[in-house]
């Protein structure tokens, strides 16, 4: 794999504690980037960022460990305050924790969906906090980790939470296809990726058997470098450049879930 130019960049990855994300940010770390580790709780991120020091060698002062349980829109809040403090400019957001829809219909303390808020609405919230730190120089940008299930999925406009009638696999699929359609929010310049079925939690969502973690986060890992031109609101199938879900990218879909994601996560209150 190529040495990617991240030299001095400084990326927050979420999820970072296993899997894709841990993979991802030790790829990013080896290549001298400084990494803010993003876990569920202190304890995992702490530990995520000792597993990297001990197993792969890298320089601790090139990774911040930063917490919150994104089934809580305030604990967003506090990290991306905490974040936007310690700094100021952020080169890169990768939008990568997720978790599998459960079986039963479940709604957080928030009133959302719990797929939809922890795959969607907090990355959507992270975001829009650090919108001024990912804008405070040129180059800027957010990588969304979505997948290719978005194709399978549709937004339920009048209903995103899936009261009425709830399949986990609905449910996910419907998270991923508005992390795709975020990516083309004019606001931040943003890709979205499929980074292939890999082994990881989700893959019984997909198959059976995957590639490894690794692979999947050196796509990831790609899009980061600077020597990379993206266009807002691209989607990518591992290192393929392909045409999402059809409408995803439109304007008017665009704007229909920003304005939804603004009153589930409260903005307009």
């Amino acid at each position: 794999m190529p040495e990617f130019n991240v030299l001095s960049r400084t990326v927050l990855v979420t999820g970072a504690t296993s899997g894709i994300g841990f993979e991802t940010a030790r790829l990013l770390a080896e290549r001298g980037a400084t990494v803010l580790v993003h876990g569920r709780t202190a304890e995992e991120a702490g530990a995520a960022v000792d597993a990297l020091v001990a197993t792969a060698g890298i320089d601790m002062a090139r990774l911040c460990a930063f917490s919150a349980d994104f089934s809580h829109l305030e604990e967003v809040e506090t990290m991306a305050a905490r974040v936007a403090a310690e700094h100021p400019h952020l080169d890169v957001l990768v939008n990568n924790a997720a978790v599998a829809a459960p079986e039963h219909h479940t709604i957080t303390a928030d009133g959302n969906e719990l797929a939809f808020q922890v795959n969607f609405l907090a990355h959507y919230l992270l975001t829009s906090l650090l919108e001024q730190a990912l804008t405070s120089e040129p180059g800027g940008r957010v990588v969304n980790v979505s997948s290719s299930l978005h194709r399978t999925a549709s937004i339920q406009w009048s209903d995103p939470n899936r009261a009425r009638r709830y399949s986990r696999l609905a449910a996910y699929a419907q998270s991923q296809l508005a992390l795709t359609v975020f990516a083309a929010d004019p606001r931040v310049t943003a890709v979205s990726i499929h980074p292939g079925i890999c082994e990881t939690g989700l893959l019984p969502l997909y198959a059976h058997q995957g590639a490894t973690p690794a692979e999947g986060a050196a796509h990831i890992v790609r899009l980061c470098d600077p020597s990379v031109e993206i266009v807002n609101g691209a989607y990518y199938d591992r290192d393929q450049r392909v045409e999402p879900a059809p409408g995803s990218t439109e304007e008017r879909t665009v704007k229909r879930l920003t304005k939804l994601a603004d009153v589930l996560v409260h903005q307009n209150a």
